[in-house]
């Protein structure tokens, strides 16, 4: 093969895996330290948000997002912040959220006015927030390495709360989530439990560094956490009581390579049948140790409930269902975009914004069934342009253009529509926006009509 030849299929493959990238899962912004949370039919998934140009874990408030298919990801906001608490000092870390009683409890590490770091707790009636402080207070502090809390709920009913780094400690948390019996307790960071450090600078006991991410499959309690020293890899031991002892298992995921950050996160859920674990790294652009974003890949436990290495992928995960076209979708429902922000309002709720010529959203797996003619779309500009509306690539089929037309200001909300030709089965869907210079429109919802 001669090299003009060889050039052109090494473009094309570099093409085809651009097309393919679904991790990271988010774009619009950074995000960290993934806290996915199973609930009813929903997969809610609260990460951290790296500001960007962070020269330092520079971090304000959450973020939630919620999927039902595993590839299309609805942004939900910020349902929390360092506003809520009142002693908060900075530093809006790794959390976790659970349900319980009807209401759901978000533990979060804060650094406190005072004290320093501390583990701090946040109610809601709904996942989606808002939250608010529980207590006026934080609900444990026992030394500067109170971060990255886990929580688990037991079947008998009894929660345990899991932190720290460089410790690992925990907590019998009582009924009300909000408070907790006894005293609390460190674990033994030992060779057994936690394997040792491939570099040992910091003369740590073992290799466990932070992270913790604490949950029961079947008869067998696991313990997943980020492991070092620095970078860190991710890794896992198990336990037949949630309170130990514990025993090393192996490495989950390897250090990350080009795109990769020297910290990680994982989080581990089953959903639909499906078992998939969630970290970060820091391969979109701008990217790195403190501008993060969160990732998404499918396993397999072993018969033996142990769990194989898994490779980061760039490709992410398959869907699980497909996406209704003719039910309201959110214009913030993306798997990738390109160029596009998110914005809120009172009236239109979380919506794309900061839409320029050129840019575009993807939509994975959408099912049109037997047909749809017609498309509609909630807007609101000045400048106007058009939605671009493709099948299965940014140059696929056009299906139609939506024209939109100045609404009389950014926060004036129009339905625009238009003819399609008709399209039948399931597909990935390309809103590519054009229009002259600048911000064009906002982008609030859509609709497709049989």
């Amino acid at each position: 093969m001669d090299k003009r030849k060889t050039s052109l299929l090494v473009i094309g493959l570099f093409i085809q895996l651009l097309i393919k990238a679904q991790n990271p899962i988010i774009q619009t912004i950074y995000t960290a330290d993934p806290a996915p949370m199973v609930y009813k039919d929903t997969v809610y998934l609260f990460t951290g948000h790296d500001e960007d140009k962070s020269t330092w874990f520079t971090m304000k408030d959450w973020h939630c997002y919620t999927t039902t298919d595993m590839v299309n990801w609805t942004d939900k906001g910020s349902p929390l912040s360092l506003k809520a608490f009142s002693w908060a000092k900075k530093d809006a870390w790794a959390g976790q959220c659970i349900p319980r009683n009807g209401k759901f409890y978000w533990y979060v590490p804060i650094n406190h006015e005072t004290m320093g770091m501390s583990i701090g707790v946040a109610v809601s009636d709904s996942p989606t927030g808002p939250f608010k402080d529980a207590l006026g207070k934080p609900l444990v502090h026992s030394g500067n390495g109170d971060i990255d809390p886990t929580v688990f709920i037991d079947d008998d009913g009894q929660a345990y709360l899991y932190w720290g780094n460089p410790y690992l400690k925990y907590v019998k948390l009582n009924k009300d989530m909000v408070s907790y019996s006894g005293e609390v307790v460190t674990v033994p960071l030992n060779k057994e439990g936690f394997n040792v450090r491939f570099k040992d600078v910091d003369k740590r006991p073992s290799a466990y560094e932070e992270g913790p991410w604490f949950y029961k499959r079947k008869n067998l309690y696991y313990m997943h956490y980020a492991a070092g020293g620095v970078p860190e890899h991710l890794a896992y031991s198990t336990s037949t009581s949630p309170t130990g002892p514990w025993v090393y298992r192996d490495t989950i995921m390897r250090i990350i390579g080009k795109g990769g950050a020297f910290t990680n996160h994982p989080g581990v859920v089953d959903y639909k049948g499906k078992s998939y674990f969630f970290y970060h790294n820091g391969a979109l652009p701008g990217g790195g140790g403190f501008t993060r974003s969160v990732c998404l890949d499918e396993f397999r436990y072993n018969k033996d409930g142990s769990i194989p290495r898994i490779a980061p992928t760039k490709e992410g995960v398959k869907p699980v269902s497909n996406l209704n076209p003719f039910i309201r979708q959110e214009a913030e429902t993306i798997a990738w975009e390109e160029g596009i922000e998110v914005g809120e309002s009172m009236e239109a709720g979380i919506y794309v914004t900061e839409i320029s010529n050129g840019d575009h959203i993807k939509l994975r797996s959408v099912d049109f069934k037997k047909g749809a003619k017609g498309f509609q779309a909630n807007v609101a500009s000045v400048a106007g342009g058009n939605i671009e509306i493709h099948l299965d690539s940014l140059e696929g089929v056009l299906l139609g253009s939506v024209e939109v037309k100045n609404t009389g200001g950014k926060e004036s909300w129009a339905t625009v529509s238009a003819a399609m030709k008709k399209v039948k089965g399931v597909h990935d869907l390309y809103f590519v926006f054009k229009g002259g210079q600048g911000d064009l429109f906002n982008f609030n919802w859509w609709k497709f009509s049989k």
